[in-house]
């Protein structure tokens, strides 16, 4: 049964193409997506009260409300506040494990505690994100600060792409880290949507 109310997911931006193209499985209008700067990864203290702003937004419209967000670095603030609202989002801290769900990344942090996890939407931003955002491009001498313990880069590939593929290969060298590839797909977004478009 379709929720009596229009559905709206709020997501985090680095993750609105891969929302999206999940998305279209589903009539035209039955979702709507609406997200937050991706950007805010960087300032997470802007993300609750971002949140809280379109919740309010969206509860004045009567809209269902459920959320495609990870912890982000707000020290479980997102939490608290979707609880105060009675608000749901997909399960899991991260993104990396939402594609590869739980029982699979904690084996790969057991495996390999140095990984240094990226997705689609990483390696196309490397530069903005991690060269030029950490400032390694003007400081390549903090690669090692911030680099130092890691051992592994693992792609976690939500598309096949050999572009994307080759790129992340090369950003991986430029941090001198070994190289591995996952297709992870769209892991938990594909039940995440499609529960809250059949739940009652």
């Amino acid at each position: 049964m379709a929720s009596p109310r229009p559905l709206t997911i709020l997501g985090c931006g680095a993750l609105a193409r891969e929302l999206l193209d999940v998305m279209k499985q589903f009539p035209e209008g039955q979702v709507e997506l609406t997200c937050l700067p991706a950007s805010w990864h960087n300032t997470p203290e802007k993300i609750v009260p971002g949140l809280a702003a379109k919740i309010k937004k969206l509860k004045k419209q009567n809209r269902e409300i459920l959320v495609a967000y990870g912890d982000c670095g707000t020290g479980g603030d997102i939490d608290v506040l979707l609880e105060q609202e009675g608000i749901s989002r997909i399960s899991g801290p991260h993104c990396y494990e939402m594609y590869m769900g739980k029982s699979q990344f904690d084996d790969e942090m057991e495996a390999e505690l140095g990984t240094f996890f990226v997705t689609d939407y990483m390696v196309r931003h490397f530069e903005r994100i991690v060269m030029k955002g950490m400032g390694l491009r003007r400081h390549p001498e903090l690669r090692d600060m911030y680099f130092g313990h890691y051992t592994r880069f693992l792609y976690l590939a939500q598309i096949k792409d050999e572009k994307l593929k080759q790129k992340a290969k090369n950003c991986a060298a430029e941090l001198g880290l070994r190289y591995e590839y996952q297709f992870t797909g769209y892991g938990e977004f594909h039940n995440f949507l499609q529960s809250a478009v059949t739940q009652p």
